[in-house]
């Protein structure tokens, strides 16, 4: 459940079910298009779309990870 939770840090705060659904999607997307740890600033990229996306309501964990590899222009 805490991979996304450096990136929130400076966030509002979340209920834990978000959080686990944020935290789902966000290694989904990292494991989907292959980023190593290393990878910080894509990471980080990453982590702040799908934030941005639960604070507008967002809550489903595949919904997320979908569309933020869509719009990475990867197949979902």
């Amino acid at each position: 459940m805490g991979a996304i939770l450096p990136f929130l840090k400076d966030q509002p705060v979340f209920e834990p079910e978000a959080v686990r659904a944020m935290s789902a999607a966000f290694d989904e997307v990292c494991r989907s298009l292959k980023l190593p740890e290393t990878a910080t600033r894509e990471r980080e990229a990453i982590a702040v779309r799908i934030v941005e996306l639960a604070r507008r309501g967002e809550r489903d964990a595949k919904r997320l990870s979908e569309r933020v590899l869509r719009e990475a222009g990867s197949a979902a």
